[in-house]
């Protein structure tokens, strides 16, 4: 099936955001609405959220945070309280402004962790599921050595390939997401305490085999969350799992988003 979509940017506050919208099949449901990881963009995501919403048929949006993509440039160094600023003031204007009012959140990495928050925050009333692929709520050894070895990566090849995503906005969306994990300030970023507000049902997804996280991060997700927790850890399969096992990714959305969001199968 081939949806229609649009694209174009959104005035947030001064700020030009990129976005590209999939319409939805059928009236009466939430919105899929894509958060990326601390490296992505709309493009990042391929043909993944039209795959989503075709089998569910949902709409979906997504769009690029500022600072990546064709987004306006972000002002480094970023505040370590960036991903609260995205969840909290941000995503709820962008929601207001399209009128989205039953959404479900589907995060990837910096991405998820906004969505634990937003389903805690502002836009919780709004959230009628969420998805977290490879989310964090606090910072693990294993975190900083995967993120310090991106730096040693960067000028060797990988600033290349993120410049065909970002374009102007290269350098700044690896330094800003770069320098400031590696902060001693940002060693200390924890979100537990904002798990037991959360009441929408969450399917966490994780591989085995991510090099930025371990099972700890999972696990104090379904301790402490106030809503129920479904979880998918995935053998063979690093920090993307919509990328490493797609297929297997894409139907465990599916299944969880008929079960929980009042889906037809």
């Amino acid at each position: 099936m081939i949806l229609e979509t649009l694209s174009g940017f959104l005035d947030i506050d001064g700020v030009a955001l990129e976005y590209r919208r999939v319409r939805a099949a059928r009236a009466g449901l939430p919105t899929l609405v894509f958060l990326h990881e601390g490296l992505g963009c709309v493009a990042i995501w391929k043909d993944f959220p039209d795959r989503l919403a075709a089998a569910t048929g949902c709409g979906a949006l997504i769009y690029s945070r500022r600072g990546y993509g064709r987004s306006s440039p972000v002002v480094l160094p970023r505040s370590t309280g960036y991903l609260h600023e995205e969840a909290d003031g941000v995503l709820p204007r962008l929601l207001d402004q399209l009128g989205l009012t039953d959404v479900v959140l589907v995060g990837h990495s910096d991405g998820a962790s906004i969505a634990l928050l937003a389903a805690s925050g502002p836009a919780a009333p709004r959230v009628r599921a969420a998805i977290a692929e490879a989310p964090h709520v606090f910072v693990e050894d294993v975190t900083i050595a995967g993120i310090q070895a991106a730096r040693a990566v960067y000028e060797d090849g990988l600033r290349e390939r993120l410049k065909r995503l970002h374009g102007d906005n290269v350098d700044g969306a690896f330094w800003g997401w770069n320098d400031t994990w590696l902060t001693e300030e940002f060693r200390l970023w924890n979100i537990e305490d904002r798990l037991p507000a959360i009441r929408a049902p969450f399917l966490v997804i994780q591989g085995v085999d991510d090099e930025y996280a371990t099972a700890a991060q999972y696990d104090a997700i379904a301790a402490q969350s106030g809503g129920p927790v479904s979880l998918l850890v995935l053998d063979s399969c690093g920090h993307t799992p919509h990328r490493d096992q797609g297929d297997v990714v894409l139907q465990a959305m599916v299944d969880f988003l008929r079960k929980v969001a009042g889906l037809a199968g």
